[in-house]
């Protein structure tokens, strides 16, 4: 078990890609589903204010800190926690599935897009054993669901948007077996080439989400006031706790 925190009643695990990682390679192995989510200060926020969705983060298997503002928000707790990128963490699991040939299903983005990414993973890892691609767009999420189902992933990465992702994920772990699930959000459009990937010096200064509102200003109306007011409300519960 990690140890959790929580950010605005939201439990966040404290732990490292690669134990991350190592928790989802277990789940596999002993033939358990796993939800993992990528947890963001939007989520988080969508949260206080959404029960069914505060739920589902609250009941997940494993939090990884995907938003540097939940690394903020963490050390205004004095606990120390390096960010996790859902895109990174989404890769490195693509390289599991590779070198354990586990099957592995996309679902999400535009069909050119997630057939890009499909086609750009095959070249890296030309073993890769695909089992399900299926665009986002769709009416009839039990159609879908039983073609997941049916396909039977090992692996499932989920880029619908939060929180719909999530709540298919959770619709989906009630019928998979041994299937570790991912709500990538857009990294299906990083894997695809069509979104550049942020400089390195960006990710380091924790300013990824200005470069990617540069590249995609449509991303501004989403981010603001949402991150000031986490930010805001973050501060204002470590001063209450020390009190």
């Amino acid at each position: 078990m990690s140890m959790k925190a929580f950010v605005l009643n939201c439990p966040i695990d404290l732990c490292s890609l690669d134990e991350a990682l190592n928790k989802a390679n277990d789940a596999i192995r002993n033939n358990i589903n796993f939800q993992i989510i990528t947890i963001n200060p939007e989520m988080i926020m969508n949260a206080q204010k959404n029960e069914h969705f505060f739920n589902i983060l609250s009941n997940s298997d494993l939090n990884i800190a995907d938003g540097v503002g939940v690394k903020i928000a963490l050390k205004l707790k004095k606990i120390k926690q390096n960010q996790i990128r859902g895109v990174d963490f989404s890769r490195e699991l693509i390289k599991l599935a590779s070198e354990n040939n586990y099957r592995i299903a996309f679902l999400g983005a535009k069909e050119e897009i997630i057939q890009k990414a499909k086609e750009n993973f095959l070249k890296k890892y030309p073993n890769l054993n695909f089992v399900y691609t299926r665009n986002g767009y769709f009416d009839d999420e039990n159609k879908i669901i039983e073609e997941i189902k049916s396909a039977n992933p090992q692996i499932l990465l989920v880029g619908l948007g939060s929180p719909k992702q999530e709540e298919i994920i959770v619709k989906l772990k009630s019928v998979l077996q041994g299937c570790t699930m991912v709500g990538v959000g857009g990294s299906f459009d990083v894997f695809s080439g069509i979104v550049k990937e942020s400089p390195m010096i960006y990710r380091k200064l924790g300013l990824e989400w200005l470069y990617r509102t540069i590249l995609q200003p449509e991303r501004f109306k989403r981010i603001f006031p949402v991150l000031p007011i986490f930010l805001i409300k973050c501060i204002i519960e470590s001063i209450q706790k020390k009190g």
